[in-house]
């Protein structure tokens, strides 16, 4: 029976002549290149690893003046990428899954990081949080992406009401 289905993966089965051989030939070369892709794109992975990237947490300078209500949402739903204070998943060290969250919380801190709120002017503090009222108020922020490894994260109508308070309240 082993040797019946070695040959059979081999593409050589006693008695087969003509086109049945010709089909079996091709069929050896389409499993020889799936088994080459496969083998390369291994490779990819595990040479993927290799590559250093920067999952740091520097230390928070001032954090965002807020009620405490206000404070537990952000926290929970807006910390990990958008402060000094990331809690970096698992996942986070597993490339390429790795480059897209380096990425995202590089990129969310450059827009807006509570850890260094007060490097903000009055004005700027105002306009950045108008734009988290209206990333939040478009169901923009948390990003979906995100919620899906982090369903914690998500916003309440509740939670969308007290950021719309808060927004409000300091632009006045």
């Amino acid at each position: 029976m082993i040797s019946l289905r070695y040959s059979s993966w081999i593409g050589f089965q006693p008695g087969m002549t003509g086109n049945k051989q010709d089909g079996m030939h091709e069929e050896i070369k389409v499993r020889k290149w799936i088994l080459m892709v496969f083998s390369a794109a291994v490779a990819f992975l595990v040479a993927a690893q290799l590559i250093p990237l920067k999952r740091t947490n520097p230390p928070v300078e001032t954090d965002v003046s807020v009620p405490d209500d206000v404070n537990l949402i952000l926290r929970r739903a807006c910390y990990d990428c958008h402060s000094h204070e990331t809690v970096w998943p698992w996942y986070s060290r597993v490339a390429p899954a790795s480059w897209l969250v380096v990425s995202d919380v590089h990129r969310a801190r450059n827009k807006l990081n509570f850890s260094k709120w007060d490097r903000l002017d009055g004005r700027h503090q105002i306009k950045m949080m108008k734009e988290c009222w209206q990333k939040v108020s478009e169901k923009e922020m948390p990003p979906l992406i995100y919620l899906l490894a982090h369903p914690d994260a998500r916003l309440t109508p509740a939670d969308r009401e007290l950021i719309h308070q808060w927004s409000l309240s300091e632009g006045l």
